[in-house]
């Protein structure tokens, strides 16, 4: 009995453990290679933020990685990370 528990703990904790958690640094990656001079302006990254229906709130580039903090449809909060060549929502939290 005290093994199966310790075999469904164990698992637990690797199920959480493998969760994606969408914030810029946990990505491993920028969103993008492309240089500077290919990325679209803030404004244009949240306009298209918006045309998908959230409500921005703040939005900045940081790491290669557009960072805007909106309203989803049922006005939660969330957190989406977009790649600054195309505005492609490419995580979101």
């Amino acid at each position: 009995m005290r093994y199966i528990t310790i075999v469904l703990a164990t698992a637990a904790l690797a199920a959480v453990g493998s969760v994606p958690v969408a914030q810029a640094s946990s990505l491993g990656r920028p969103c993008t290679t492309a240089p500077q001079s290919q990325w679209l302006p803030l404004d244009a990254l949240k306009a298209k933020a918006e045309a998908q229906g959230y409500k921005v709130q703040k939005a900045k580039i940081e790491k290669a990685c557009g960072e805007i903090y909106a309203l989803d449809q049922n006005n939660t909060r969330t957190e989406l990370f977009v790649d600054p060549t195309s505005g492609e929502i490419v995580a979101k939290d």
